[in-house]
């Protein structure tokens, strides 16, 4: 039986941040999200999703800190991006200039510079649909969907109020767009 990313709230019934910070410390082994006073609860991700997301964050993190660019963090970490939306991406990145803005106590405090969802049979609809459009409506400025079957990352660059298609790399490609094209990041060493 696949699991999906489920409501946990009806439309009557709005959670507040506090509330959502209770379901939270009830919920250790589970992903909990508020989009909009709406409580979504998600299965632990399975062993693939841990693996690309590790691979992932030691590239993106090499270069962030070669380069002392800023601030590399993966899940579970909430990203508090109005009083009702709070997401946990499964990778982020804020820049230098924006760190001490951003980096509160309890969550990231507004829209990082990029945010990378890897996509699981649980969390896919959500993430190409509800997030996107969270993303793009709180000023994330770049959006990288990863597909582990297909083996491709989606790149969309904030256009305005809405993302563009900025790249769709495959296998064998190299990031050419976005923060971190200068990182040459070979699509193949995220699926490794």
């Amino acid at each position: 039986m696949m699991s999906t990313a489920v409501p946990l709230t009806t439309e009557k019934t709005k959670v507040t941040y506090t509330e959502y910070l209770q379901m939270v410390d009830d919920h250790p082994d589970s992903r909990v999200e508020l989009l909009e006073g709406e409580v979504f609860m998600s299965p632990a991700p399975m062993p693939i999703h841990q693996i690309i997301l590790r691979n992932l964050t030691r590239l993106l993190d090499r270069y962030v800190e070669a380069n002392n660019l800023g601030e590399v963090l993966f899940a579970p970490v909430g990203v508090r991006l109005a009083e009702d939306v709070v997401v946990q991406p499964d990778l982020l990145f804020i820049p230098q200039a924006k760190m001490a803005e951003l980096i509160g106590e309890q969550n990231i405090e507004g829209a990082p510079s990029l945010v990378v969802e890897i996509l699981s049979p649980s969390t896919a609809h959500h993430d190409r649909h509800n997030k996107l459009l969270l993303y793009a409506r709180y000023g994330v400025a770049e959006y990288w969907i990863v597909d582990p079957e297909n083996k491709a990352v989606e790149l969309y660059v904030l256009d305005g109020e809405t993302y563009r298609v900025s790249g769709i790399y495959l296998s064998e490609d190299t990031v050419t767009t976005g923060q971190f094209a200068p990182a040459k990041i070979q699509i193949d060493t995220i699926f490794a």
